[in-house]
């Protein structure tokens, strides 16, 4: 019930749903984003919630989701009403890339999912040998989400470096998907008048 009076208070502050698999950093991030220091963190088992002061969008509410293998079941109800998705992934962890993958491929298949644009940051950049993002890329194949926007940042949630920029992009990503709504709203706009 808390749950549903928070998400009804904060409707007109864009949605941003984070999820990537466990150890990825997505609560370090959060808090990284949010008051700009490390703080300690458990595993997330359900999810935390944080408003975020935001630039060209007065505040974001961000759903930070618990990413532990038998929790990714439930991650289809947070997706209603999600404006953008923040995929976070430990770009050190080469071995569970496919798996990574398979699941934001289950995110973005989902029917609330439909158009809406996702970032991509490939946390953990600062530790030697993290894989670049051009290999992220590519063994992602990201290139093939043509049917909605996205982007593919790096940066450490633990020293803060590339965080400013992913905030950044967070936010083109929201206007994209405002700009988009509105034109799809023009164009059935014109369709009724015909």
């Amino acid at each position: 019930m808390g749950n549903l009076n928070f998400r009804a208070q904060h409707k007109e502050e864009p949605r941003v749903v984070i999820m990537g698999l466990d150890s990825a950093g997505k609560t370090t991030l959060l808090y990284r984003l949010k008051s700009n220091q490390q703080v300690e963190t458990y595993p997330t088992v359900g999810f935390n919630v944080e408003s975020l002061e935001a630039s060209k969008h007065g505040s974001l509410t961000l759903w930070d989701i618990g990413g532990q293998d038998q929790l990714r079941s439930s991650w289809k109800d947070y997706l209603e009403d999600t404006d953008s998705l923040l995929y976070v992934l430990d770009s050190t962890d080469e071995d569970r890339l496919p798996e990574a993958t398979v699941e934001l491929e289950n995110v973005l298949n989902n029917a609330h999912m439909v158009g809406v644009p996702f970032l991509v940051l490939a946390n953990k950049q600062e530790v030697p040998g993290a894989l670049s993002l051009l290999e992220i890329r590519d063994r992602m194949q990201l290139d093939r989400f043509n049917d909605r926007c996205w982007e593919l940042r790096g940066c450490s949630a633990l020293t803060g470096e590339g965080l400013k920029e992913a905030q950044l992009a967070l936010e083109r990503l929201l206007q994209s998907r405002k700009q988009l709504c509105l034109y799809t709203m023009q164009v059935n706009g014109e369709r009724k008048k015909s």
